[in-house]
């Protein structure tokens, strides 16, 4: 009798396994708009460093490129990658943050970025 309890137990805790799956979490991709990030958006690093001036961080890795120029006011990384026959790295995607780490207009890290 008590064989037949566990087994009995075991399948029921079975059965609470065998239970609906839960469903995955579905990521809807929003396109970021690249309005007022004509400055900067196609531009290769000569270009940035003429807008900018000389970026505090330069990374590169493999086929990818990010410079970051920073201020008081923001934080912008700029994601460069190889474009064209001539394989010249341009910017293909920018992010901005504020000094705190929090997300921030782009476009106006941009503008604040290049008026020092």
């Amino acid at each position: 009798m008590l064989r037949k309890g566990l087994t009995l137990g075991a399948l029921v805790g079975l059965a609470g396994c065998a239970s609906a799956p839960t469903p995955t979490p579905t990521t809807v991709s929003r396109p970021m708009s690249v309005e007022g990030l004509e400055r900067v958006m196609g531009r290769n690093a000569d270009q940035l460093t003429r807008l900018f001036g000389e970026p505090v961080q330069d990374f590169r890795e493999d086929n990818a490129r990010k410079l970051q120029f920073a201020s008081s006011r923001c934080v912008l990384d700029l994601y460069l990658y190889p474009q064209g026959s001539g394989r010249d790295y341009i910017v293909t995607y920018v992010d901005a943050r504020n000094v705190a780490g929090e997300d921030v207009d782009r476009a106006s890290c941009v503008e604040a970025l290049s008026r020092r």
